[in-house]
């Protein structure tokens, strides 16, 4: 697993305080990100990176190596709920989506066996909330990124970058939701 944090992880969660794991999957690359959001004030990153499945390797290894990194980091940051890219498929290339099943199923089971929720948003809706706009190019997506948890760069590789935008996209809604619910 390659990682990038601006901050050590912490055991448990704070009063307040809740975790948020965001996950682009993907049989060659799956890409995570941890939020920290607390109550008042803007989300912050606890760590960000990529689970790398052997490419040369058959299909029981790659989506073994993403389970067995997803374990780790639940069992590391022990977030609230992960926030999941649904499946979409193109026409042109419906393989693809039937192969990305593969790597969102052993995703899902790792959250279940950690006792987390999975909750699954379209590429078009986190592109828009982030953006403004449901096809933002990744560039776009990883500018919005950097910005909004104040990064110095810009998350590389690109599916780090839609990891937190997920988990960024799952924040803003439930804080939403949440302010809904007080009035």
């Amino acid at each position: 697993m390659k990682r990038f944090s601006s901050q050590a992880p912490r055991a448990g969660e704070s009063p307040g305080k809740q975790r948020i794991l965001g996950v682009d999957p993907g049989l060659r690359v799956t890409g995570y990100g941890v939020i920290e959001i607390t109550e008042g004030t803007p989300p912050t990153l606890c760590e960000a990176g990529v689970i790398r499945a052997p490419s040369h390797k058959d299909l029981p290894a790659r989506v073994g190596a993403i389970f067995h990194g997803m374990r780790e980091i639940l069992e590391s940051f022990h977030p609230a709920a992960v926030a999941l890219e649904e499946v979409f498929s193109h026409y042109q290339r419906p393989r693809t989506a039937i192969l990305m099943g593969h790597a969102r199923g052993v995703i899902c089971l790792a959250a279940e066996q950690a006792g987390v929720p999975v909750v699954a948003y379209a590429p078009t809706q986190v592109k828009r909330l982030l953006t403004g706009s449901g096809r933002a190019s990744k560039a776009q997506i990883q500018r919005a990124i950097q910005r909004e948890l104040a990064l110095v760069e810009p998350p590389e590789p690109p599916d780090v970058a839609d990891a937190l935008a997920l988990a960024l996209c799952h924040a803003y809604l439930l804080r939403k939701r949440l302010f809904i619910a007080a009035q």
